[in-house]
């Protein structure tokens, strides 16, 4: 049950760092409800990004 939680929990941190999800400024339930969508497909593309491994300039070694 706690791991779940812990899941559950930071899925909800995540989201409410959006500052639009961490409080109603919406008319309609279907506002917020893309917002929430929008905000949980950004969290997924960042984590799909390739990591950068090597610095973004690389110098010739001196001989």
């Amino acid at each position: 049950l706690l791991p779940r939680r812990w899941v559950v929990e930071r899925t909800f941190a995540w989201l409410g760092r959006c500052r639009r999800n961490s409080k109603e400024y919406e008319r309609l339930s279907t506002s917020s409800q893309a917002h929430l969508q929008i905000s949980a497909i950004h969290r997924m593309l960042k984590r799909l990004k390739p990591s950068n491994t090597y610095p973004p300039f690389r110098y010739r070694v001196a001989a």
